[in-house]
C-alpha cells in the first residue's frame, strides 16, 4: 500500500512536470535521496524529456466553488492514455507566469472504477505540493505551456496508464474508498497559489567569516568557485552563513529548494553542481544525507551556507558516483524556497 501511495504521490508530481525525466514509473529521487543517499543524478543527467505530447481528454468535469476542493465525475470506465490531460475550471486568480512557483492540491481515481484512491487527496489534510517552478530548464516544454498563462484556482485533469505493468487491479473498501492499486487512473490538480521563486540567494553577507574556512566566490549569475585555503577538515560539521536571508525560517522536516555546488574537500574537485544544469533542486530534508538536515535547519530562505560535512554524515565509507569513499564533502547551498 504505502508503496502505491507513493507511486500516486510521483505521478501528481509527474503531471505537474517536476520529474526530470518523464518516462512512468521512474523515481523521483532529490538530492541525497533516501534510496542511495547520494546526489541526484536523474535531475543532473537532463530536463525532462522534450519528447513529451500531451494530448486533450474529454469526459471528465469539475463543480465547485473556484480555489476550493472540486467534485470530480466522469462515466466509467474511462478509457485514459498516458500524457492526457483535460481542463476542468479555469481559475479566476492571478495569472501563472514564467518564474513562479506553483503550489496545487490534488485529488486522484480510478478511472475505471470512478473511486477515489486512498491517501490520495491533499486537500483533506491542507497539503498542496509547492515544487513546481514555471521554468522550461526544469520542466517540460509542453506542461510549461500548458500552465503558462492559467489563472490561479484553475483545474486541470491528467491521465495515467499503467496497465502494462503487473500491478493488480485496484478493490474497494466499504466506504467506497479504492485502497488497493489502480492501473488507471486520473490526477485532479487544483492551482491554489504562486509566488515568484528566488534564483540565487539575497540578503546581507556575513562579515565575520572565520579566516581559515574555505574561500567562496561567486560569478556574475552567482554560481560559486571555491579555494580551499589550505583548510584541513576535522571531524565535526561546519555549517557557516555566507549570506543571510529574510525569508522564513527552515525545519528539519521541509522540502528545500536550493541551487548548490559540491567539491570532494581532499582534491576541491567539483562533483556536482545545480548550477551547471541551470536549474535548482527540490529535496526533503527527511532525504537528504545527515550533514544537509543538520547544516540547512534553522537556516532562512534567501541565506547561502557554506557546509563542511564529515564522512560520518555524509556516504562514509562507501563509494558515491565519483566521490571517494571516506571523503568530507564541500558544499555551498543558496536556500530558495522552503514549504
Amino acid at each position: 500500500m504505502r508503496d502505491f501511495q507513493s507511486n500516486i504521490r510521483q505521478r501528481a508530481r509527474r503531471a505537474i512536470a517536476l520529474a526530470c525525466t518523464v518516462a512512468l514509473g521512474l523515481s523521483l529521487s532529490a538530492c541525497g535521496s533516501s534510496d542511495s543517499d547520494s546526489t541526484d543524478k536523474s535531475s543532473s543527467s537532463s530536463s525532462a524529456s522534450s519528447s513529451t505530447k500531451l494530448t486533450a481528454m474529454t469526459g471528465i468535469s469539475a463543480e465547485g466553488e473556484l480555489g476550493k476542493e472540486p467534485t470530480i465525475s466522469f462515466k466509467t470506465p474511462l478509457d485514459v492514455k498516458n500524457y492526457s490531460y483535460q481542463i476542468l475550471q479555469k481559475g479566476n486568480g492571478d495569472t501563472i507566469e514564467d518564474g513562479d512557483r506553483l503550489c496545487v492540491q490534488q485529488i486522484a481515481y480510478d478511472a475505471q472504477t470512478g473511486k477515489q484512491l486512498d491517501n490520495a487527496n491533499t486537500w483533506t489534510t491542507n497539503s498542496p505540493e509547492c515544487s513546481m517552478v514555471m521554468n522550461t530548464s526544469a520542466i517540460n516544454q509542453e506542461y510549461y505551456d500548458l500552465f503558462k498563462g492559467k489563472k490561479v484556482n484553475t483545474t486541470i485533469a491528467f491521465g495515467f496508464d499503467d496497465s502494462s505493468s503487473s500491478s493488480p487491479t485496484a478493490s474497494s473498501s466499504s466506504d467506497g474508498v479504492t485502497t488497493a492499486t489502480a492501473t488507471k487512473y486520473i490526477i485532479a490538480l487544483t492551482v491554489v497559489s504562486k509566488s515568484k521563486s528566488l534564483t540565487r540567494a539575497t540578503g546581507d553577507k556575513v562579515t565575520d567569516i572565520p579566516a581559515d574556512l574555505p574561500k567562496v566566490t561567486l560569478d556574475k549569475d552567482g554560481k560559486p568557485s571555491l579555494d580551499m585555503n589550505n583548510y584541513k577538515p576535522g571531524d565535526q560539521l561546519v555549517v557557516q552563513t555566507l549570506i543571510k536571508g529574510t525569508g522564513q525560517e527552515v525545519k528539519d522536516t521541509d522540502t528545500v529548494s536550493a541551487h548548490y555546488t559540491g567539491w570532494v574537500a581532499s582534491t576541491g574537485k567539483q562533483f556536482d553542481s545545480s548550477w551547471d544544469r541551470g536549474a535548482a533542486s527540490d529535496f526533503s530534508l527527511d532525504q537528504v544525507i545527515k550533514g544537509w538536515k543538520q547544516g540547512l535547519a534553522g537556516q532562512t530562505v534567501g541565506s547561502q551556507v557554506l557546509l563542511i560535512i564529515p564522512p560520518d554524515l555524509a556516504y562514509g565509507s562507501t563509494e558515491q558516483n565519483g566521490i571517494p569513499a571516506n571523503s568530507t564533502l564541500v558544499f555551498v547551498v543558496d536556500i530558495l524556497a522552503a514549504y
